[in-house]
């Protein structure tokens, strides 16, 4: 595989990531059926830009994002919503008690729910790879404690997970 398409495969894979993010959290917030959210996604009505902020100037412009691995895409957010209670009692077991998934942001939930379906085998890839990719997605968003927080808790989830396999052989 050439250098350009191996970069290719990488950036189509972390842009699944943002868009089963993006998903998920349309689902929630507009109590969508996921697969017309993931239909939508695929035929491009949905999805496929961010807006990137100027810091000196505050001004937004919004940026067509690289092309998505779609069977990742479709893959992450089936699996979410598939274990959807399952991962919300992971995320609530590694929490603090004093602050639940309720409290949490629909982003970061969002967030959350797609990084976890993907430490329980939606994807193969490496924990690191996968907490790195969603924190990156989490400075996207916030520029405060959360990107911490959530590699805190995907950190935690990939160490239970990897005890359990380990465990298991």
């Amino acid at each position: 595989m050439t250098e350009s398409a191996s970069e290719n495969k990488g950036t189509g894979r972390s842009t699944a990531r943002l868009a089963a993010v993006q998903a998920l959290y349309q689902v929630a917030a507009t109590e969508s059926d996921y697969s017309k959210v993931v239909r939508d996604f695929l035929a491009g009505r949905l999805g496929g830009m961010a807006i990137n902020e100027d810091p000196d100037t505050e001004a937004e412009t919004h940026v067509r994002l690289a092309d998505m691995d779609q069977g990742m895409f479709s893959g992450l957010v089936g699996e979410a919503i598939a274990r959807q209670g399952d991962i919300d009692e992971i995320i609530n077991a590694n929490l603090s008690d004093d602050w639940p998934i309720e409290r949490l942001e629909l982003i970061v939930r969002s967030i959350l729910r797609a990084a976890i379906a993907e430490l329980l085998g939606a994807v193969a890839a490496p924990a690191k790879v996968i907490i790195s990719e969603y924190v990156d997605i989490t400075h996207a968003f916030y520029s405060g404690p959360e990107p911490g927080m959530v590699n805190a808790v995907l950190d935690k989830v990939a160490r239970i997970l990897h005890s359990k396999d380990l465990a298991a052989s």
